[in-house]
């Protein structure tokens, strides 16, 4: 596919998605650019900002098989991975998948399930497949998991291991609507005189990766490379702020991010711009700050933001 098609397909994905979610757009392009660059998004915000609508949205507009799992203290890993169960026919162990099989998994709330649970995904989201009981099995393409958290002060929450934040590819904050967009959203539910939404089929799991697949061939200058390498490094030397910062893993993130954008604004080359774009999501929720700012109003979101202005951007013509 060429990176004509993915601009073209691609903003009709997100104008399709843009008739259930109101404004929000800068969101839901990153949403789209973490699904091209073949990554899992974690949506973390408050409860009634449609972060669940935006995964279904964005699942029946791509064309692709969606499932959703509500976390619960009393979910078990089984209950996503599947089981074995005894045929009396056969007389043998068969294998039911559970609900990760599919293309696209929504793990609502996922951090109000225990952390056994939690880390039953980490295999799915790494390697894309599952082990069971010694059997390996591969989950279709595109795999996607979109999972949902409430912030850690609410009651009833796991925080998630940093193990397993650092498979999200992004973290996003949807944020309230203003007061304009509630308005608007308001409009919409009048005029459409039921709760759902109607969204269209664009594409199909075939065409996802193809696109994830041409994201592949998207240019890649030194300096580009280069910047990104010194944002990751800035994230290690803030000895004042942070504790730990972003791994290889942040870099790699920040590569396959700029890529997808650069793709989507129809360019087959990166620019500093697609960088900058997903630098935010793709490294904030990778640091780990120091002990003394965990109770205060500083979030790694500006911290990243202070670091991004301070690296020297490369000369791009």
């Amino acid at each position: 596919m060429k990176i004509e098609e993915i601009h073209e397909k691609g903003n009709a994905v997100l104008n399709e998605v843009g008739k259930a979610i109101v404004g929000k757009e800068e969101v839901l392009k990153l949403i789209l650019t973490t699904i091209l660059a073949d990554g899992h998004v974690l949506l973390e915000d408050l409860p009634g900002l449609a972060k669940t609508l935006m995964a279904k949205s964005f699942a029946k507009a791509l064309g692709v098989q969606f499932t959703r799992v509500q976390f619960t203290p009393d979910l078990l890993p089984s209950d996503i991975l599947g089981v074995s169960v005894f045929n009396q026919k056969t007389l043998e162990f068969e294998f039911r998948k559970g609900p990760v099989f599919t293309n696209v998994l929504l793990a609502d709330e996922i951090n109000r399930a225990p952390p056994k649970t939690q880390s039953a995904l980490l295999e799915a989201m790494q390697e894309r497949q599952v082990t069971v009981e010694g059997n390996t099995y591969v989950l279709p393409k595109p795999f996607i998991v979109i999972a949902t958290q409430n912030p850690i002060e609410q009651e009833g929450t796991y925080p998630l291991p940093e193990a397993q934040l650092d498979r999200f590819l992004v973290r996003l904050r949807v944020g309230y609507p203003t007061k304009a967009e509630e308005i608007e959203i308001l409009r919409r539910r009048m005029a459409r005189k039921k709760e759902d939404v109607d969204i269209q089929t664009i594409l199909s799991a075939e065409q996802v990766v193809e696109m994830q697949r041409a994201i592949e061939d998207v240019y890649v200058s030194d300096a580009i490379l280069e910047y990104i390498t010194d944002i990751v490094t800035a994230t290690r030397e803030d000895k004042r702020e942070i504790e730990i910062g972003a791994s290889p893993r942040g870099s790699l993130a920040l590569l396959k991010l700029s890529r997808a954008y650069a793709a989507l604004e129809g360019r087959d080359y990166v620019i500093p711009d697609d960088v900058k774009a997903v630098a935010v999501p793709a490294l904030s929720h990778r640091l780990i700050l120091k002990r003394e700012l965990w109770y205060t109003k500083v979030s790694q979101e500006s911290i990243m933001e202070k670091l991004l202005g301070k690296v020297p951007v490369p000369k791009f013509e």
